[in-house]
């Protein structure tokens, strides 16, 4: 079973559309129990990065988050907003992030050291896989995943945690990342059609450490 933390932002019902189609089974909860409970767990994101810390806090998911994550190492997908607040900051408030990974959300505009940068980047674009990454198990190289943000995982980050590359314009930016059990995507895999279905197959396969 997979549980979709439900914390007032984000494509649950999309994402559980997604997790059907190949019959995986999930719900979408805040229960503490629940989510301790879980086999799996996706946090997903749309939004503003203080939006997202505040309301992880009003339901008092941070620290469930943190249990479930940091002790019992069940298996965490964060995607888009719930990628970001994995790092330990953003550009875009001043709330701290979960810090689960180590690095950093920046603009793209700052990234690309280009205060005149349109954005958001929004649309297709491909994903460079690096490394050994167990989301992307089984695609191309020119898997192709749906984008809408104007922030991005700084390519600060540790070599060893950078699963996914990708460019918009001029500027470089994490588009997956992770570090053991904890796994990360900046784009949409419930809006990316069969990449999207591939990718999500995948992170059902994954199982919590015995």
């Amino acid at each position: 079973m997979t549980t979709i933390v439900d914390f007032g932002l984000g494509n649950l019902g999309s994402i559980g559309n997604m997790l059907s189609r190949f019959g995986e089974p999930s719900r979408t909860s805040r229960n503490s129990e629940e989510i301790l409970g879980a086999d799996r767990l996706i946090l997903p994101g749309i939004g503003a990065f203080d939006e997202g810390m505040n309301k992880l806090r009003e339901l008092g998911l941070v620290e469930t988050l943190t249990t479930a994550v940091m002790e019992e190492k069940i298996p965490i997908l964060g995607i888009c907003l719930g990628f970001q607040m994995m790092t330990r900051r953003s550009d875009e408030g001043s709330s701290e992030g979960l810090g689960w990974l180590d690095g950093e959300t920046l603009s793209l505009k700052t990234m690309a050291e280009n205060a005149s940068l349109r954005v958001p980047h929004m649309g297709w674009n491909v994903v460079d896989v690096v490394g050994a990454a167990p989301l992307f198990e089984g695609m191309m190289n020119d898997a192709r995943f749906y984008f809408v943000h104007s922030f991005g995982v700084s390519p600060t980050l540790p070599d060893a945690q950078q699963w996914g590359k990708s460019r918009f314009e001029n500027v470089d930016f994490i588009s997956s990342a992770g570090k053991d059990h904890i796994m990360g995507v900046q784009f949409h895999p419930e809006k990316s059609h069969r990449y999207g279905l591939q990718l999500l197959k995948n992170f059902s396969s994954i199982s919590k450490a015995p």
